[in-house]
């Protein structure tokens, strides 16, 4: 296949990951970029194990999942190991050669002009197609793009590995017709500093203009649906239950706040990193009388309904009954839920992460911020905030602006333009930073 350098006036734009379905980051951000490209008159495809795109424009290929038996298989036998054996070795070529048949399909079937690695080359989920995607690459020369979210350096349980050959050459790649980006300045240091390879900073970002926030028709009863009280007092923990999110910090606040009618709300389970930390979490709470809600049983990717009848609601249904955010992680590439807390104009308890340190405090956020544990001047801080409206508006709607000023669409579609440029000299679709609806 040969490479394809045109300019056209619309781009055929192909994203691929291991998933892209769910409410996971990285399918979340894929689609926005995917709405921004779409917004420049560009048509977008998706490759992936898992998917819940158009059937029409997407080539599910179950093998690249990192769920599928053969890849947790494999996983099982490189990480955690300092030695591969030769039979697994062949696996893992093996299972390359298979992925990568399929992404040539995927770039012929649809005609794909530009490639978007969604951190299938950044995080060694799968290994297999990590390899394959990025052979595809260098044999082609194809444009591409890799949006890393996280890099396996920053995981424990990457850092013992049986391959550390493979993840030099694919996780990322260093190929001519490859830009990266990153979605934090700390990934950007890091990746020059461990690779030479630079990268553009794109943050993650929300749509402040458009998003609905509001209480309406379909989750105006979700207190009561959930057994709440208009006088109870609703903190929620918008993330899974993983020890990086240091969630017992919010178990702490809860026990020493001298509100009345509090209620913990914890919207996710603990996903695909073990149970332990959930136990943990549950047994704590007991011990120390919190009233601890786990509602993920009743949240669903989109609104819907049980076959009795029951509502399913959207994280996004929750925040506007909510009063306060807790969002006390250790570690976050970026902090997709203190963008939620923001643009749902919620009050905001947050541990100073290092990203956050970073890229977001400077930007001059009016929060309630602890630094790995939790102060009585916090404590105070957030009774402060719970019981006086007039600071917590005034809190608010500086946040608000604040957050769409710097991490909004229109920062977006300004570094996509920019790639798009740097790609094909002349912008393929006309005026790119009119961006959608023509904003």
């Amino acid at each position: 296949m040969k490479s394809k350098h045109k300019r056209a006036k619309s781009l055929n734009i192909g994203f691929v990951s291991t998933r892209f379905k769910g409410l996971d980051g990285v399918s979340l951000e894929a689609a926005k970029w995917a709405e921004i490209f779409e917004g420049f008159h560009h048509r977008c495809f998706w490759f992936a194990g898992e998917l819940d795109k158009d059937p029409e424009a997407s080539l599910l290929v179950q093998e690249a999942s990192f769920q599928h038996p053969n890849n947790i298989a494999l996983s099982g036998e490189l990480f955690g190991v300092q030695t591969r054996t030769r039979t697994v070795t062949d696996r893992i070529y093996k299972e390359k050669e298979y992925l990568k048949e399929k992404l040539y399909t995927f770039l012929e079937q649809f005609n794909i002009d530009l490639l978007v690695a969604e951190n299938v080359l950044a995080i060694p989920m799968h290994i297999p197609l990590g390899v394959a995607l990025t052979e595809v690459i260098a044999e082609t020369g194809i444009p591409a793009i890799g949006h890393h979210h996280d890099f396996y350096w920053e995981r424990p349980r990457f850092l013992l590995n049986a391959i550390p050959d493979i993840l030099d050459m694919a996780f990322p790649p260093d190929l001519p017709s490859m830009k990266h980006v990153v979605i934090n300045t700390v990934a950007q240091k890091d990746l020059a500093a461990k690779t030479g390879i630079s990268s553009h900073l794109i943050y993650n970002v929300i749509d402040f203009d458009r998003a609905k926030t509001g209480i309406d028709e379909f989750n105006k009863n979700l207190r009561a649906d959930m057994g709440f009280s208009k006088q109870d007092v609703l903190i929620l923990q918008p993330t899974r239950v993983v020890s990086r999110k240091g969630i017992e910090q919010a178990l702490y606040l809860v026990e020493r706040l001298r509100v009345p009618n509090l209620n913990l709300l914890i919207s996710h389970s603990a996903g695909d990193e073990g149970e332990e930390y959930f136990n943990w979490i549950r047994e704590t709470a007991q011990r120390q009388n919190v009233p601890i809600h786990f509602i993920y049983n009743r949240l669903h990717e989109s609104r819907t309904q049980t076959e009795d009848g029951l509502k399913l609601y959207t994280l996004w249904d929750v925040y506007p009954h909510t009063d306060l955010i807790t969002y006390p992680s250790l570690y976050e590439g970026f902090g997709n839920a203190f963008l939620e807390a923001i643009l749902f104009k919620k009050p905001l308890l947050v541990n100073r992460y290092s990203v956050y340190i970073v890229d977001i405090e400077p930007k001059g956020f009016d929060v309630i911020a602890i630094d790995g544990f939790l102060t009585q001047n916090a404590v105070q801080q957030v009774e402060e905030v719970l019981n006086d409206a007039a600071r917590r508006r005034i809190m608010v709607e500086k946040n608000f602006e604040l957050g769409k000023k710097y991490f909004s669409y229109s920062a977006l579609k300004k570094g996509l333009s920019t790639l798009l440029t740097s790609f094909f000299g002349t912008i393929p679709s006309g005026n790119l930073a009119g961006g959608m609806n023509g904003q």
